[in-house]
């Protein structure tokens, strides 16, 4: 009898907010879904599967393991190279998935024995034939997309559920129709959505046994016909659950409706910008400033709480974007506001525009956390910038605000206002030295970023050809 083999799966540590234990142990946000659904593509008679999340507990590396798998975003991911070469030195295979290795492989691939470009549903099968045979081979590229039907189960258990507050993500959708310039979304997935069939969502919630649940689509109503079957199958089961929607399609009574009949008690939008102009600059254009208002006091009637994502930094932006902001912001009564910096991820549309235009000061992948300045600011020093952001994050999460914004009516829960409240209030920000805050200059990558998925506008495929060819190597495939 074959003896089984071990893999270890490791999430690198990301110094968020969403991710740091900041009370009684215990995370906002459990940054592991995408390892739950990997380890689910792994047969279990045939590997044991350990994970890790470096955020909460610390990386054994004296394991004896068969192969190692880590994800990684942008802006950890330079811990997972390091964390990859440390398993490396020791013989251990190592493979790398997740957003940025997807765009930039061949830089992975200095660090990784396979890297795996695109849905790891579609190519982990490969992977794990050729490990068998001991010959992993480099870079595993996903020639299509997922249909997202029959889908295996996460596995749930090798979740240390007891760490984190937020832990129950269930994914409904992929894609979204918003082609927002400072997205991966487009060049990732591209804009089309897909769908999981509504009785394996209904199984996996069942399977998961959560009733708290973070529905983990980039645009949950993207599609209201299809987000409403959705709730429908959700009323009558006890959940309590939150999403990312459009602004637009927020405003639909309907849909809000069926949302708090089915247990929805927060959603997260993304609002951005306060401009219009800003707005159509991103082409972030299903976003109207004029109702905010309106939708935050709609949203609140329905009895759910609204967390306002909000960007500084883009073109238009102008020293009194920030005073301007918090007012509205205070004044509208949000629940929750996160206030982040424009950050030109590489891949995205954004990211090849500001390259074109020699913008970008900093290739330090560790200050691409929305929380550093790592470009030359158009419309704003960089010096107002950075105290900006702070003075309205720290301004938005006073005691006076606080009590402003508190839900005195009961339209909303006091307690999960409060909890939410507090884990922003305490670790939003991830520095306040402008040392760190504004990013060093450093030489461009040696690898251009390249989308998995070519941009479907043709001035967008022409602009990211062309600053690809004058970026260096373009990655091979």
């Amino acid at each position: 009898m074959a003896r089984t083999r071990r893999i270890h799966l490791i999430n690198p540590k990301a110094d968020t907010f969403a991710t740091r234990p900041l009370f009684f142990g215990k995370a906002l946000y459990s940054p592991v879904a995408g390892l739950l659904a990997v380890a689910a593509l792994i047969p279990e008679d045939e590997y044991e599967i350990i994970l890790t999340d470096e955020n909460i507990e610390p990386i054994d590396f004296d394991l004896s393991v068969d192969m190692v798998g880590i994800s990684a975003m942008t802006s950890y991911v330079n811990r997972g190279y390091e964390i990859a070469d440390a398993f490396r030195v020791r013989g251990i295979p190592v493979i790398m998935g997740g957003v940025h290795v997807s765009y930039l492989p061949q830089e992975a691939l200095k660090h990784a024995d396979a890297v795996l470009v695109g849905e790891a549903e579609l190519i982990m099968d490969k992977v794990l034939d050729d490990l068998k045979h001991g010959q992993l081979n480099g870079v595993y590229k996903a020639e299509n997309l997922h249909s997202m039907i029959n889908m295996p189960k996460p596995r749930q258990k090798l979740l240390k559920s007891n760490r984190y507050i937020n832990k129950g993500f269930v994914q409904t959708s992929r894609g979204c129709h918003h082609g927002c310039t400072f997205c991966a979304e487009p060049t990732m997935y591209g804009l089309r959505f897909r769908y999981r069939p509504i009785e394996d969502i209904i199984a996996e919630i069942e399977h998961i046994e959560e009733r708290v649940i973070l529905l983990n689509d980039s645009d949950f109503f993207g599609t209201p016909s299809r987000a409403m079957e959705v709730m429908k199958a959700f009323k009558g089961r006890g959940l309590k659950w939150q999403a990312a929607v459009n602004s637009r399609d927020a405003n639909d009574e309907r849909l809000l409706e069926l949302a708090a009949e089915s247990g929805c008690f927060m959603l997260s939008i993304g609002f951005e910008s306060i401009s219009k102009q800003t707005l159509r600059n991103v082409h972030k254009c299903q976003n109207n400033p004029e109702s905010y208002r309106e939708l935050v006091e709609k949203l609140h009637r329905y009895g759910i709480m609204v967390l306002g994502l909000f960007m500084f930094g883009f073109e238009g932006d102008e020293p009194s974007v920030f005073e301007e902001t918090l007012k509205f912001n205070i004044e509208a009564k949000f629940d929750m506001c996160g206030y982040s910096l424009l950050t030109p991820y590489p891949g995205t549309i954004n990211w090849f525009e500001m390259m074109r235009r020699k913008q970008i000061v900093s290739f330090d992948w560790d200050k691409y956390d929305q929380s550093h300045i790592v470009f030359k600011p158009a419309g704003l020093s960089a010096d107002q910038l950075y105290r900006g952001y702070l003075d309205t994050y720290d301004s938005f999460y006073t005691l006076p605000s606080m009590l402003q914004r508190f839900p005195w009516d009961g339209s909303r829960n006091p307690a999960n206002w409060t909890i939410y409240n507090a884990f922003f209030r305490k670790g939003g920000v991830v520095t306040r030295d402008p040392e760190q805050l504004i990013a060093k200059i450093t030489p461009e990558p040696e690898f251009a970023a390249m989308p998995p998925l070519m941009p479907q506008k043709a001035a967008w495929r022409e602009l990211v050809m062309g600053t690809a060819g004058n970026a260096g190597d373009v990655a091979s495939e």
